[in-house]
């Protein structure tokens, strides 16, 4: 069931037929003349069957120009231009999730950890209004210096929680006053997260963690990241290593990492899919994540291995604990043998073993699949028909190796990014206009380090900051009924997931620095999705003096802009001068608090 962005209450105190007539009437007649427009421009000498398919290969743009002339329409017959900006909403939705309410969700009847789930249909949001920032929240240190060193007050986990989190974590993270310093490198886990690191190189076969691109590990899917540490080292070698874990209402692993400038949402797999196709992934990692992989007849594992690349590896830590013998060797005896038998069905090998890690590989073998002598359960059907593995519920299946058929089109968003690159660039990355005296300095320092493409096709942004050796990361979100670019995307070593824009986005407010949006609100013109409900949701995952960039057609970025006014936004519309009807809202958020 979906649900909008923002619940509204709408009193309807009668009708208006003579405005609905009138708006009607004008975009019938919009569409007419288009229709005729098309069927009167062919020659005369062209049969009946000639002319058809010219009508249905434009009926996708008429309907969502028919959409944007429609919203536009409204807006000013209902004069939205009058409207009052929205209020700030109160201190409990300072970090508000839409979707994630435990409490509703025990109401309901979930339990056994569904009911740290993502139910769309319980969360009861209340009206609109602007999600604000703590009263201590600060503007995060610059990139690199903020990825070790965050505001204590822009995340929620107070001083008690801190010194009643156990010793391992008072040992990773280091309270100073207002700050708080992640130390990974300092002996205190794993023997240091740079040896482990080399450690699991070694168990796969490599003389350094160095090596892990060379042998085909670019994207990481890092289960339960505890506060990013992990991560954080692996984007240091350059893999794009993405955190997930269950929602927390506080103390949240996502949002620390997120406050870090790493990747990570909130996603856990208790009764459904990751929000990711088949063959996702180089690597699924899990130390100490929580979850018991033998539970329910290894769907968990099966899940893994939907997301699992063929050849690609499964690394295990399991907590330190040692039999009353002082050896660690029954504990490795009990974790491994319930999941031996699961393994093996999936065609998993495992690789090695040392003290409590695991490394499994999985076949690329599809001979392996078909040879299987007691399949317990079915292939999966290909990535290539599984683009709507949007939060589906878990099923058992193994997927095997397939055909990937993706056309590679960045060379045309190259083209289309470089027109408008040139603008964005001094704007965005000059001297911060909100702070004058603060100086923005060249790469690798920037103000901007988590991005988010909201329409990402395949994945061009994210090429075009590597162009510009800008340092910072970009989520790729691939809209669910959008063609699915997002195994392509991946393929890159870029971030990406997918996700139903009707819906929020499943993630902590104030985490990315800058949205962009090319083609986004004419896609959602014509899936009926509120405009005004999307852009509140761009509030509030977007971080006070952070930008947006939206490139659409006319109609829909006029729309835009003047319900950008009415949460505070500052707006400008940019002409590209390039003849089309394309352009450029470029929008700042501002520092609201009341």
């Amino acid at each position: 069931m979906r649900i909008p962005l923002y619940n509204k209450l709408t009193v309807v105190f009668g009708p208006r037929p003579p405005l609905s007539w009138i708006v009607l009437c004008v975009v019938s007649f919009l569409v007419l003349v288009k229709i005729l427009g098309l069927s009167s421009s062919g020659s005369f000498n062209h049969t009946n069957s000639d002319r058809i398919p010219n009508i249905f290969i434009n009926y996708r743009k008429l309907k969502e120009q028919a959409a944007i002339d429609y919203l536009e329409l409204r807006s000013l017959s209902f004069g939205a231009g009058q409207q009052q900006e929205l209020g700030v909403c109160g201190k409990e939705r300072e970090n508000f999730v839409p979707c994630y309410n435990v409490s509703a969700n025990l109401l309901a009847g979930y339990k056994d950890g569904e009911e740290f789930d993502r139910y769309c249909d319980l969360s009861g949001v209340g009206d609109r209004c602007l999600v604000r920032p703590p009263k201590d929240y600060k503007i995060p240190l610059k990139w690199p210096t903020g990825r070790d060193i965050i505001w204590s007050g822009n995340v929620k986990i107070t001083k008690d929680q801190f010194l009643s989190s156990g010793s391992m974590t008072k040992r990773m993270m280091l309270l100073e006053e207002n700050q708080i310093a992640f130390h990974a490198d300092d002996g205190s886990i794993f023997d240091g997260v740079r040896d482990y690191s080399r450690q699991l190189a070694e168990m796969i076969g490599l003389g350094s963690d160095a090596e892990f691109i060379q042998a085909g590990v670019h994207t990481v899917l890092d289960i339960g990241c505890g506060f990013g540490s992990f991560g954080s080292h692996l984007l240091s070698l350059k893999l794009m290593t993405i955190c997930v874990a269950a929602y927390e209402a506080t103390g949240s692993q996502v949002q620390l990492s997120l406050e870090r400038g790493l990747p990570a949402m909130i996603a856990n797999f208790v009764s459904r899919q990751l929000p990711y196709p088949n063959l996702s992934f180089d690597m699924v990692h899990c130390a100490q994540c929580g979850i018991v992989w033998d539970e329910k007849d290894g769907l968990f594992l099966l899940e893994v291995d939907r997301v699992l690349k063929p050849g690609g590896y499964f690394t295990l830590t399991s907590p330190n604990t040692k039999d009353p013998g002082g050896s660690s060797y029954g504990r490795k005896k009990d974790l491994f043998t319930p999941l031996d038998k699961y393994t093996d069905d999936m065609c998993w090998t495992l690789l090695s073993q040392q003290d409590e890690t695991f490394v499994w590989q999985k076949t690329s073998d599809r001979e392996c699949y078909m040879s299987r002598k007691h399949p317990k359960v079915p292939l999966c059907k290909g990535h290539e028909e599984d683009h709507q593995s949007y939060y589906q519920p878990l099923f058992p299946c193994i997927s095997g190796v397939v055909a990937e058929e993706f056309y590679d089109n960045q060379q045309f968003w190259s083209s289309i990014l470089k027109n408008y690159w040139s603008l964005l660039t001094p704007l965005i990355f000059s001297d911060h206009p909100k702070r004058p005296g603060d100086e923005d300095p060249l790469p690798p320092f920037n103000m901007i380090r988590n991005v988010m493409d909201m329409n990402a096709h395949y994945g061009g942004l994210s090429s075009a900051f590597l162009e510009e050796n800008k340092a910072v990361w970009v989520m790729n979100v691939v809209p669910v009924r959008a063609p699915n670019t997002l195994p392509l995307i991946l393929d890159q070593g870029f971030a990406g997931v997918l996700h139903d824009w009707c819906e929020p986005f499943p993630t902590y407010p104030r985490t990315y620095d800058l949205l962009h949006a090319s083609g986004l609100l004419s896609y959602l013109s014509s899936e009926k999705c509120s405009m005004m409900d999307l852009l509140l949701e761009m509030d509030r995952i977007l971080r006070p003096e952070g930008w947006v960039i939206l490139s659409d057609r006319v109609g829909a970025i006029e729309m835009a802009r003047m319900l950008a006014t009415h949460i505070r936004w500052e707006a400008r519309v940019i002409d590209l001068q390039n003849g089309s009807d394309q352009r450029l809202l470029v929008c700042q958020k501002p520092f609201v608090k009341k």
